[in-house]
């Protein structure tokens, strides 16, 4: 079959390094790609948030099948667009895409479903958010309510961090994201990433992760995308994976049903939980990056085996065959990420570096200029490695970053470090 799969990022560049390696994908388009992606699929230039030019680009290139990574596509309805025209589209609609794009829809959701998750107001006023923040304290959490490419939550330890946020939020930092602020309790515990398909009647848990915010060591300064990842997630042993599945998914998904919106695609919770008791922080209506990396290392072949039965509605009969094994991602940015930085350095070593089942470097932010790949992007590769343990897994994943010559550009050196 002919797949398309929208997006140039690391996420995409796992996603078709895995569905690649299934004998049931005959061609392979990525749009738009990267130097990376390019190696191994087609890529393709279109606007995929225009979702008419991606069905008319399926019809034309006789694609049997869409994936669409990212989500700001799916909040303009691509998905939409490509079933309309009758293609097979892996992802939500726009309307349940809101689980994502909304951070008060989501919250309007957990309280229908009395999913277990932190208490909130939601404000249109700066001043009105402020004397709320004064009145609750701190440490509090401000998020900007539509999407805001992962760097819209502020977990503020002191009031004045929350307020600056505020003034931030509403002064247009944001954009239209910020229009409106959700603000919410500060939960401790541990954080984990649950990943689970949805057909809109099935759901299929199908891993779990953690992922490193902080862009330094220590977990130390500014919030990014993500440094780096690793698969499983120790503190989602069976009994949470239990109670996350009673209390928070099923109720979530059967409340979308009965809204008349059925979930459709990969609902990626973000979880806190304390004292074996987890707690839904957000919901992702796409893969997580970079733990989408970590997930595809693991899955490899059999994804596309997935997705298919996501899409078409038959994940009751799908199962997931797990390797016993552990994966970890490590990010390499450049100087500056994520603040200011610049493009167009030059990495070298990467044609010596291993492409197996067990080690490869997706590509984030890349291009090819004169035979030479350069950085494009904020976050640039995804340095990724499988091993029977943890730790082999990090040893593999730094012996790969020792050998990449790329001045400009840096990574965390502890990543996996509370799982070890």
């Amino acid at each position: 079959m002919n797949i398309l799969i929208l997006g140039g990022g690391g996420r995409e560049h796992a996603l078709a390094w895995a569905i690649k390696q299934n004998p049931k994908c005959d061609r392979l388009i990525v749009a738009p790609g990267n130097a990376g992606i390019a190696e191994i699929a087609e890529c393709a230039s279109l606007d995929i948030m225009d979702g008419a030019a991606v069905a008319v680009f399926a019809e034309e290139n006789t694609v049997d099948f869409v994936v669409v990574g990212p989500e700001a596509p799916l909040a303009e309805g691509v998905a939409d667009a490509v079933r309309a025209a009758g293609i097979l589209c892996f992802g939500p609609s726009v309307e349940a895409a809101k689980l994502e794009a909304s951070k008060s829809f989501t919250k309007e959701i957990c309280d229908a479903a009395k999913a277990p998750t932190a208490a909130y107001a939601r404000f249109t006023d700066a001043e009105a958010a402020k004397a709320y923040i004064h009145k609750e304290g701190a440490p509090i959490v401000v998020k900007a309510d539509g999407l805001a490419a992962g760097k819209g939550v502020i977990v503020a330890m002191e009031e004045a961090n929350a307020l600056d946020a505020i003034d931030d939020m509403f002064g247009g930092e944001f954009g239209e994201a910020g229009a409106e602020v959700v603000i919410e309790e500060f939960m401790d515990g541990e954080e984990a990433s649950f990943f689970v398909l949805c057909d809109g009647k099935t759901a299929l848990p199908i891993g779990t992760a953690q992922d490193h915010k902080r862009a330094y060591d220590g977990d130390e300064g500014p919030n990014t995308g993500g440094m780096g990842a690793y698969s499983p997630a120790p503190v989602m042993n069976d009994a949470v994976v239990a109670k996350a599945m009673d209390e928070i998914i099923l109720p979530s998904i059967a409340e979308m049903t009965r809204r008349g919106t059925p979930f459709q695609g990969i609902l990626f919770a973000g979880l806190m939980i304390k004292d074996g008791q987890p707690r839904l922080v957000e919901y992702n209506v796409r893969f997580g990056d970079p733990e989408c990396q970590v997930l595809m290392m693991r899955l490899g072949a059999q994804m596309l085996d997935l997705l298919l039965a996501c899409a078409e509605g038959r994940l009751n009969e799908a199962r997931v065959n797990w390797a016993d094994d552990h994966a970890l991602s490590v990010v390499m940015a450049a100087k500056g990420y994520p603040g200011a930085y610049e493009k167009g350095s030059v990495i070298s070593g990467l044609g010596c570096l291993p492409e197996t089942s067990s080690e490869m470097v997706f590509h984030a932010g890349t291009s090819e200029r004169d035979g030479k790949t350069v950085a494009t992007g904020g976050r640039v590769l995804n340095v990724t490695a499988r091993g029977a343990s943890l730790s082999e897994a990090r040893d593999r994943a730094y012996a790969m970053v020792e050998q990449i010559d790329w001045p400009e550009g840096f990574c965390r050196s502890d990543i996996g470090w509370r799982g070890l």
